[in-house]
């Protein structure tokens, strides 16, 4: 039974995600929270890919997971920035050019990694579906 735990749990300490977070306060339709998404994405596969490419790769070929939440505000977001910081995690920020629905400038989305699972979980995980 133990060796059986210990395999399911090096197996799910391995697997891959990447997590995205969206600002829902900022009333952005439905377009615009699919476009930050989108850069958020794109803007933490990019880092991850230079720094990690190993871990780039790998989520690739698996079938690149996602998972997108959201925050219902600017305290919540900054404390999730916090956060990641704090662990260490590979995370960009979107800053919007604020051409269409919000003030240029404004923060609107998180991308973090792809990275370990289990680590992601431990900041993210008590944060809602989007």
């Amino acid at each position: 039974m133990f060796l059986y735990i210990s395999l399911i749990m090096r197996t799910s300490a391995k697997k891959l995600k990447q997590v995205l977070i969206i600002r829902r306060d900022l009333d952005m339709g439905w377009g615009k929270v699919v476009a930050q998404a989108s850069h958020a994405s794109l803007m933490a596969f990019m880092a991850v890919s230079s720094k990690y490419p190993e871990i780039a790769d790998r989520w690739m070929e698996e079938g690149e997971t996602k998972i997108v939440l959201k925050t219902k505000g600017e305290e919540e977001f900054e404390d999730i920035k916090k956060k990641l910081r704090s662990a260490g995690l590979p995370f960009k920020v979107v800053k919007d050019a604020g051409q269409t629905q919000v003030t240029p400038g404004t923060e609107t989305a998180i991308g973090v990694g792809p990275y370990y699972e289990n680590e992601l979980d431990k900041v993210t995980g008590k944060l809602k579906l989007l």
